[in-house]
């Protein structure tokens, strides 16, 4: 296990330094949320949807338990919060950072690929006939017995969003992230036996699963919607915590690599200087011998 050193590492002493070596990776951090808007604002592909598929999109209409505005504090804000405890706690910036900026590489990403295959794939809601026909009247096409949906063009474009559930993906990226920082942080798989340690680790993800159900009991997925969801968040956190941090079953697992990086670093700089210092002064004595030495051969002449 490397050195430690907490409490040398602040916001202040070293902040600025590590904020600007990560310049590029805040940069398309941004060009992530920037695509994100984009695909919530087209439209998606308006897929077919004959009288006979309206047998399974005849469930009602609901509000949303977990609105939209709450998906982001769950998945964001509530991790975010964690971490920023854990640094008040250990004063390490390194940790700070990387937390969060892999956490918000996590639901970004998710959150690109969610929108990406929600409007390729334009799956119908649950409820999409009282979307489509909010009335009960229901309208075909004479030829090709599609739906000529009257209702709201927000709601029936919504409604064409089912696959897959960002509310799921959304809370299972940072959820589970926040998962695999904890389980380094409290070293859950040091091969202790510690099994209580799992009650932690677990408990973000069963916050993730409760949102994602709640989607199947509102009726505004399907069950195979919040499944690829979820797996989708939970596979992109993976790859984004273990990017910045060691596995939790590692000895170094409670800290990123930057931070051991950085101790490395600090010590082969101590060595180079002791290095340096020695040999400067074997000179030195090298050069004071020879004086001497000629000094002798002076006086004896």
């Amino acid at each position: 296990m490397a050195d430690i050193q907490l409490g040398a590492h602040t916001i202040k002493s070293h902040g600025v330094k590590v904020a600007r070596f990560h310049m590029r990776d805040w940069i398309i951090l941004l060009v992530l949320g920037v695509i994100v808007v984009i695909l919530n604002v087209i439209d998606p592909f308006y897929r077919f949807v004959g009288r006979d598929m309206m047998t399974d999109l005849k469930y009602p209409l609901k509000s949303n338990t977990v609105p939209f505005w709450a998906v982001p504090v769950i998945g964001i804000v509530l991790p975010s919060a964690i971490f920023i405890a854990v640094y008040f706690r250990r004063r390490d910036v390194y940790d700070l950072h990387h937390a969060i900026l892999g956490l918000l590489y996590s639901v970004l990403i998710t959150a690109v690929i969610t929108d990406a295959i929600k409007d390729a794939v334009g799956r119908p809601r649950p409820d999409f006939f009282w979307r489509c026909f909010p009335d009960g009247k229901e309208v075909y096409d004479n030829a090709t017995r599609n739906v000529i949906c009257h209702g709201e063009k927000g709601v029936i474009k919504e409604g064409h969003k089912s696959f897959p559930s960002g509310h799921s993906s959304w809370s299972f990226a940072g959820l589970s992230f926040l998962a695999w920082y904890l389980s380094g942080k409290i070293q859950a798989f040091d091969r202790k036996g510690h099994i209580a340690k799992l009650c932690i680790v677990f408990l973000p993800l069963l916050g993730a699963a409760l949102v994602a159900i709640s989607r199947v009991d509102d009726y505004w997925h399907h069950w195979q919607d919040v499944f690829a969801g979820g797996l989708l968040g939970l596979i992109v956190a993976s790859f984004c915590y273990l990017q910045f941090f060691p596995p939790p079953s590692d000895a170094d697992g409670w800290g990123p690599f930057a931070y051991f990086q950085m101790l490395a670093e600090t010590r082969n700089s101590i060595h180079g200087s002791t290095n340096t210092n020695a040999l400067a002064s074997r000179q030195s004595d090298i050069g004071t011998f020879n004086i001497s030495s000629e000094h002798l051969v002076g006086i004896r002449i």
